[in-house]
């Protein structure tokens, strides 16, 4: 492995690397936190090869298990461990959606040591009793808060209560302070080292972060397809809320000149590895995605991330942009913000404590630039301070209410009284008299 890393230009460890691997060679149970791009997936994959090279368990079942959130991040895995385990016995397999459940049963026929896989499908696998996990030694939940966020808390639950108990547990995570995460862990991990070197409002430093008012849809397409043909980019990925709006999205950008790929959940695992094999040989330049691609993807080259769509939450935000800027690498992300999305980018901003580079295109600048100052105490409309001629607040008593009657006998004179001094019948409680017909 030492080799290979030479191979492939590895040569200095990443300091959640450097704190995670001595953790992990002594068996111990590790629940780590840093941002993405910092090398978690060699910080895990190193220390379990290493014990599987140098334990040896001939007649056991599947020895590691890797559960991940999305395909994506299930095919990434796959390939790191692919390179790093070229030249040894050591088998590694890939379990997820989209692909056939005869194919699969054949894969774990073949028992290979280490088993990447989704938590919905490897469960249906385990409900027809083809894995088995009685003789695993290291268990291995990456992106564990995006898992909770997706749902797969009892899928993940379910599948580790079929699990040697006696087995190492390795959680990595984006965050600790997610709120099921505490659960997950006092239940799975036992007297767990805990490494958090970055929490998810750490500012990326290398990544330029701008925003970009937009009228509305129409303009955010004209405001996208500049800056696709007037940026300076290797690879782009621009995010959208909904699959629709990424179906939409690249033909329109395709009419405009743009190499525009889509990506999202609807579509075939064979669709998905076709789209993804296309960016990386260049022959597309820019993905339009939905947050299936915003975790797991570690594609060469993309100096360049725009939010067509605000991310929902702070969290999705820092996981969108966190494709670009990768190993220390410049990146530039953009968001474009209409004003029914203003108060969410504001409330991002609040939650990393960052505020965003304000930017306008002046060839396309439209008439929405972020909402107006709000008003102060103590000054008029426009500005201006209040002077003794401006008219006073309005008094909060409020004004009895006339009757009818009485507003018709205004300016009247009122009948004297038959006795002098003496009130009228009704104000002195008497009834009217009435003549007997």
């Amino acid at each position: 492995m030492l080799q290979t890393l030479d191979d492939l230009g590895l040569n200095q460890a990443t300091p959640i690397q450097q704190q995670a691997i001595p953790v992990a060679l002594e068996r111990q149970d590790l629940i780590a936190s840093a941002e993405t791009g910092s090398g978690k997936t060699f910080a895990f994959l190193l220390p379990t090869l290493h014990h599987l090279l140098n334990t040896s368990a001939p007649e056991s079942g599947t020895r590691v298990l890797i559960l991940v959130p999305t395909r994506e991040l299930g095919h990434q895995i796959l390939k790191q461990g692919q390179k790093l385990i070229k030249g040894t016995r050591l088998q590694i397999g890939l379990i997820t959606g989209g692909e056939s459940f005869k194919y699969q049963r054949a894969l774990f026929r073949k028992n290979p040591e280490m088993i990447v896989a989704t938590p919905g499908r490897l469960l249906e696998h385990l409900e027809q009793g083809t894995p088995d996990f009685r003789d695993l030694e290291v268990l291995i939940l990456d992106e564990a808060d995006r898992m909770l966020d997706m749902g797969f808390s009892e899928d993940v639950l379910n599948i580790t209560s079929q699990c040697n108990p006696a087995r190492q547990t390795l959680l990595f995570s984006a965050t600790l302070s997610h709120r099921g995460l505490k659960a997950i862990t006092d239940t799975l991990l036992r007297d767990p080292v805990s490494i958090s070197l970055n929490t998810v409002r750490d500012r990326h430093q290398n990544i330029t972060q701008q925003i970009i008012p937009s009228d509305d849809k129409l303009h955010k397409q004209r405001q996208l397809a500049w800056l696709l043909l007037h940026e300076t980019f290797d690879k782009a990925l621009v995010f959208t809320n909904t699959r629709l709006q990424a179906d939409a999205l690249g033909p329109e950008l395709r009419k405009q000149g743009v190499r525009a790929g889509v990506l999202h959940g609807d579509m075939g695992q064979d669709e998905r590895n076709q789209i993804m094999a296309l960016l990386r040989q260049g022959t597309i330049k820019v993905l339009v995605a939905t947050d299936v691609a915003a975790r797991g993807l570690d594609i060469k080259g993309v100096d360049l991330v725009i939010n067509f769509d605000m991310a929902r939450s702070g969290k999705d935000y820092v996981h969108r942009i966190g494709r670009t800027g990768r190993a220390g690498q410049p990146g530039l992300a953009i968001s474009l913000v209409s004003h029914q999305e203003w108060n969410l980018m504001s409330g991002i901003e609040r939650y990393l404590k960052h505020e965003f580079e304000r930017r306008l295109i002046k060839e396309i600048a439209g008439k929405y630039r972020g909402p107006k100052r709000l008003k102060t105490s103590g000054k008029a409309a426009g500005g201006k301070k209040k002077t003794a001629t401006d008219k006073p607040a309005k008094s909060g008593a409020r004004k009895p209410k006339q009757r009818l009657r009485d507003r018709k006998n205004i300016g009247k004179r009122r009948k004297p009284s038959s006795n002098p001094g003496d009130s009228s019948p009704r104000e002195a409680g008497h009834k009217p008299l009435t003549r007997k017909k």
